[in-house]
């Protein structure tokens, strides 16, 4: 039994990625000389606060090995058919690995491949004594503007979108990962989102919904996740400029 928490990190890399026009997964897209994934698990590798990591593939997932070989992590072939259904699989690994109620688990997705170690020891300092947890997040630095429903502007023939407000600005955030949570904590939350029909976007999402304030933590610029094709250009343009 370890004498104080653990800190592991889950990357659940079960997605086809269809929007990202990568013709296949997103995380096995080249960039910059290697798969997306592999760029996401060198950076977690050089965290040293992290104990291990495990990435959580679809059952039929044989592309693994050949686009990131020599992973000295561990792999779950539990994936589900949603984010929150992988992470729950991971989850549930960790602890049969041997992770405990009081471990940390910080989810971050396979497609921020921008990742930086510092960001990661950024997320740990803050959390690591916190009841709660955090992620990564970033102070929303534009103008929020809300459109007009779709079936408004479609009654009117309209085909392009409009604005139907400003909206304040000063309270948002743009969430982004690693999301660090206590193994047990989470394993709560995301059941009883489950169990009730909460729509979890991401980890804080299912630990807000049990009355929670998770603590924003503020993260960079760079750390996007590669979801529309322009995504790839621009992450491989900052890769070569490391």
């Amino acid at each position: 039994m370890p004498d104080t928490p653990r800190c592991f990190a889950l990357v659940p890399c079960a997605g086809v990625g269809q929007r990202a026009g990568a013709g296949g997964p997103k995380q096995y897209a080249a960039l910059a000389g290697r798969a997306v994934v592999a760029h996401t698990l060198a950076a977690l590798a050089a965290v040293p606060r992290l104990a291990a990591t495990l990435v959580v593939l679809s059952p039929d997932d044989a592309s693994f090995e050949t686009h990131v070989p020599g992973f000295a992590g561990w792999v779950a072939r539990t994936g589900g058919a949603t984010r929150a259904d992988s992470v729950a699989a991971g989850l549930q690994a960790l602890r049969e690995r041997g992770a405990l109620d009081a471990d940390w688990v910080l989810v971050h997705d396979a497609a921020r491949c921008l990742l930086q170690p510092a960001w990661v020891k950024r997320l740990i300092d803050a959390c690591i004594g916190d009841d709660v947890g955090g992620l990564l997040a970033l102070p929303l630095a534009d103008t929020l503007k809300a459109a007009v429903a779709k079936a408004a502007t479609a009654a009117d023939g309209d085909a392009g979108e409009r604005v139907a407000a400003t909206l304040d600005r000063r309270t948002k955030w743009l969430a982004q990962t690693p999301q660090m949570f206590r193994l047990g904590l989470l394993q709560r939350a995301l059941r009883e989102a489950a169990a009730k029909g909460v729509n979890v976007t991401d980890e804080s999402s299912a630990v807000e919904a049990l009355g929670l304030a998770p603590r924003l933590v503020p993260g960079d610029q760079e750390n996007f996740k590669l979801t529309w094709p322009a995504d790839f250009a621009l992450a491989a343009r900052l890769l070569e400029t490391r």
